[in-house]
Protein backbone atom coordinates (compact mmCIF):
# COMPACT_ATOMS: atom_id res chain seq x y z
CA UNK A 1 0.00 0.00 0.00
CA UNK A 2 1.58 3.26 -1.06
CA UNK A 3 1.51 6.50 0.91
CA UNK A 4 -1.20 8.06 -1.26
CA UNK A 5 -3.63 5.23 -0.50
CA UNK A 6 -2.92 5.49 3.22
CA UNK A 7 -3.61 9.24 3.21
CA UNK A 8 -6.85 8.71 1.28
CA UNK A 9 -8.02 6.37 4.03
CA UNK A 10 -7.29 8.72 6.92
CA UNK A 11 -7.32 12.34 5.72
CA UNK A 12 -10.76 13.11 7.22
CA UNK A 13 -9.63 11.73 10.56
CA UNK A 14 -6.48 13.85 10.35
CA UNK A 15 -8.53 16.99 9.67
CA UNK A 16 -10.73 16.36 12.72
CA UNK A 17 -7.62 15.68 14.80
CA UNK A 18 -6.10 19.03 13.80
CA UNK A 19 -9.39 20.82 14.52
CA UNK A 20 -9.54 19.19 17.96
CA UNK A 21 -5.97 20.27 18.67
CA UNK A 22 -6.86 23.84 17.73
CA UNK A 23 -9.89 23.64 19.99
CA UNK A 24 -7.70 22.50 22.88
CA UNK A 25 -5.33 25.44 22.64
CA UNK A 26 -5.73 27.46 25.78
CA UNK A 27 -5.35 31.20 25.73
CA UNK A 28 -4.01 32.90 28.77
CA UNK A 29 -6.41 35.19 30.51
CA UNK A 30 -4.83 38.61 30.36
CA UNK A 31 -7.77 40.51 31.81
CA UNK A 32 -8.25 41.16 35.49
CA UNK A 33 -11.19 38.94 36.34
CA UNK A 34 -12.13 39.06 39.98
CA UNK A 35 -14.88 36.45 39.68
CA UNK A 36 -13.38 33.37 41.33
CA UNK A 37 -16.51 31.33 40.54
CA UNK A 38 -16.19 31.98 36.81
CA UNK A 39 -12.52 31.02 36.85
CA UNK A 40 -13.33 27.82 38.74
CA UNK A 41 -16.05 26.92 36.19
CA UNK A 42 -13.64 27.44 33.30
CA UNK A 43 -11.04 25.31 35.03
CA UNK A 44 -13.51 22.52 35.80
CA UNK A 45 -14.96 22.47 32.27
CA UNK A 46 -11.45 22.40 30.83
CA UNK A 47 -10.47 19.47 33.08
CA UNK A 48 -13.60 17.55 32.09
CA UNK A 49 -12.94 18.08 28.38
CA UNK A 50 -9.27 17.16 28.78
CA UNK A 51 -10.16 13.95 30.64
CA UNK A 52 -12.44 12.77 27.81
CA UNK A 53 -10.10 13.81 24.99
CA UNK A 54 -7.90 10.67 24.83
CA UNK A 55 -10.97 8.42 24.74
CA UNK A 56 -12.46 10.47 21.93
CA UNK A 57 -9.28 10.36 19.85
CA UNK A 58 -8.80 6.61 20.27
CA UNK A 59 -12.36 5.62 19.39
CA UNK A 60 -12.56 8.04 16.47
CA UNK A 61 -9.33 6.73 14.92
CA UNK A 62 -10.22 3.11 15.67
CA UNK A 63 -13.67 3.53 14.09
CA UNK A 64 -12.22 5.29 11.07
CA UNK A 65 -9.44 2.81 10.45
CA UNK A 66 -11.34 -0.38 11.30
CA UNK A 67 -14.57 0.51 9.54
CA UNK A 68 -15.10 3.77 7.64
CA UNK A 69 -13.49 7.18 7.99
CA UNK A 70 -16.43 9.27 6.73
CA UNK A 71 -18.97 8.50 9.50
CA UNK A 72 -16.19 8.44 12.10
CA UNK A 73 -14.99 11.89 11.01
CA UNK A 74 -18.58 13.18 10.93
CA UNK A 75 -19.14 11.90 14.47
CA UNK A 76 -15.81 13.46 15.46
CA UNK A 77 -16.83 16.82 14.07
CA UNK A 78 -20.14 16.61 15.93
CA UNK A 79 -18.25 15.73 19.09
CA UNK A 80 -16.12 18.88 18.75
CA UNK A 81 -19.25 21.00 18.35
CA UNK A 82 -20.88 19.30 21.33
CA UNK A 83 -17.74 19.72 23.43
CA UNK A 84 -17.82 23.44 22.65
CA UNK A 85 -21.52 23.54 23.59
CA UNK A 86 -20.72 21.71 26.83
CA UNK A 87 -17.97 24.19 27.67
CA UNK A 88 -20.20 27.20 26.95
CA UNK A 89 -23.04 25.62 28.94
CA UNK A 90 -20.70 25.10 31.86
CA UNK A 91 -19.96 28.82 31.86
CA UNK A 92 -23.59 29.51 32.77
CA UNK A 93 -25.10 27.11 35.24
CA UNK A 94 -23.84 23.58 35.61
CA UNK A 95 -27.25 22.23 34.55
CA UNK A 96 -26.87 23.96 31.16
CA UNK A 97 -23.94 21.69 30.36
CA UNK A 98 -25.93 18.47 30.82
CA UNK A 99 -27.37 18.29 27.25
CA UNK A 100 -23.90 18.72 25.76
CA UNK A 101 -22.49 16.11 28.12
CA UNK A 102 -25.16 13.53 27.28
CA UNK A 103 -24.94 14.21 23.55
CA UNK A 104 -21.16 13.78 23.72
CA UNK A 105 -21.57 10.43 25.47
CA UNK A 106 -23.97 9.31 22.72
CA UNK A 107 -21.43 10.21 20.05
CA UNK A 108 -18.69 8.33 21.89
CA UNK A 109 -21.00 5.29 22.16
CA UNK A 110 -21.60 5.42 18.40
CA UNK A 111 -17.85 5.52 17.77
CA UNK A 112 -17.25 2.62 20.18
CA UNK A 113 -19.92 0.59 18.38
CA UNK A 114 -18.23 1.36 15.06
CA UNK A 115 -14.95 0.09 16.51
CA UNK A 116 -16.50 -3.13 17.77
CA UNK A 117 -18.32 -3.79 14.49
CA UNK A 118 -15.17 -3.10 12.48
CA UNK A 119 -13.12 -5.47 14.62
CA UNK A 120 -15.82 -8.16 14.50
CA UNK A 121 -16.00 -7.85 10.71
CA UNK A 122 -12.23 -8.28 10.49
CA UNK A 123 -12.41 -11.40 12.69
CA UNK A 124 -15.26 -12.83 10.59
CA UNK A 125 -13.22 -12.22 7.46
CA UNK A 126 -10.12 -13.86 8.94
CA UNK A 127 -11.84 -16.83 10.56
CA UNK A 128 -14.72 -17.60 8.20
CA UNK A 129 -14.00 -15.64 5.02
CA UNK A 130 -17.23 -13.63 5.36
CA UNK A 131 -16.83 -9.93 4.64
CA UNK A 132 -19.74 -7.70 5.63
CA UNK A 133 -17.77 -4.47 5.38
CA UNK A 134 -19.82 -2.88 2.59
CA UNK A 135 -23.10 -3.64 4.35
CA UNK A 136 -21.81 -2.32 7.65
CA UNK A 137 -20.32 0.80 6.04
CA UNK A 138 -23.67 1.57 4.40
CA UNK A 139 -25.45 1.11 7.71
CA UNK A 140 -23.02 3.27 9.70
CA UNK A 141 -23.09 6.02 7.08
CA UNK A 142 -26.87 6.12 7.33
CA UNK A 143 -26.83 5.80 11.13
CA UNK A 144 -24.36 8.66 11.55
CA UNK A 145 -27.01 11.11 10.40
CA UNK A 146 -29.17 9.96 13.31
CA UNK A 147 -26.62 11.58 15.60
CA UNK A 148 -28.06 14.94 14.57
CA UNK A 149 -31.29 14.17 16.43
CA UNK A 150 -31.03 15.77 19.88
Amino acid sequence: MDACNVVENIYLLAIITVLSILQNVEKECTGHNTHAVAIERVSCANRNCTDAYPTFMVVMWCAGVCLNQAPAAFAGLLYLVVRHKYFIGYMGQTSQSTPGYLFGKRILLFLVLMCVVGILNYLLLRLFGSDYRETVETFTSAASTLLLIP
